[in-house]
């Protein structure tokens, strides 16, 4: 009988090892097929990012609209209607549905700590262009104040370069974002960063200037060339 009961356990006791064993090599398995299971999703978002690139650069913006189809598209939302009519109602009437949005400059100014405001009517006289716009003293803060219209439609992006020179070389360039604007009957007033003009005794004298407005189109709205003087502080 306990031959018997031998013959059975020792058949069972095999089996058991024999499950134990494999058990343990899946365990020892899993780790390793984790690992390489991440590695892939490494490598795949990877190459999502690199394909996200890819889709980046061929995008397609959507067409684009006249203000008038844009205010007539949501005319069924009453939310909708009532911010656009209150942003764009005063200009609605004056709108013919041309897509390309128009900035009209009327006027650059200068104003500064020493001096008054001094102001020109744009676009300037062919015979004033390039001259003597301003003079400045050395050392003295001042700020360029433009005022413009937005006709037609939104203007998105609205950007400035200003690059200055002197004998030929370049001393000063600067950029900034304006911002997006929306058609209305007020012109908008803007002023550029503030500026400090150098005080040094080689900084005197005349000084020409490129000022240049572009939209996230790069569409150039005005591109205006003058000239400006720094003299010696009283």
């Amino acid at each position: 009988m306990e031959t018997g009961k031998r013959a059975e356990a020792g058949p069972s006791a095999a089996v058991s090892e024999d499950k134990q064993e494999r058990e343990q090599r899946e365990m020892s398995e899993k780790p390793l097929a984790l690992e390489v299971s991440d590695d892939h999703d490494e490598e795949e978002e990877e190459e999502d990012g690199g394909g996200g690139g890819e889709l980046l650069a061929g995008f397609v913006p959507g067409p684009l609209l006249s203000l008038k189809e844009q205010i007539e598209k949501d005319k069924d939302d009453d939310s909708l209607r009532r911010w656009k009519e209150k942003l764009l109602g005063c200009v609605e009437g004056d709108l013919n549905g041309q897509m390309e949005p128009e900035v009209k400059f009327h006027s650059i100014g200068i104003i500064s700590n020493d001096l008054e405001e001094v102001s020109h009517p744009l676009p300037l006289d062919s015979n004033r262009e390039g001259l003597v716009l301003f003079t400045l003293k050395e050392g003295s803060q001042y700020q360029l104040k433009l005022t413009f219209s937005v006709l037609h439609n939104i203007v998105s992006g609205l950007t400035y370069s200003y690059t200055v020179w002197k004998a030929g070389l370049k001393v000063d360039q600067n950029k900034g974002m304006l911002g997006t604007f929306a058609p209305q009957r007020e012109p908008y007033v803007l002023f550029l960063d503030e500026e400090t003009t150098p005080s040094e005794v080689l900084a005197r004298g005349i000084y020409s200037a490129n000022l240049k407005f572009e939209d996230d189109d790069q569409r150039c709205h005005m591109e205006l060339k003058y000239a400006f003087e720094i003299k010696k502080s009283s």
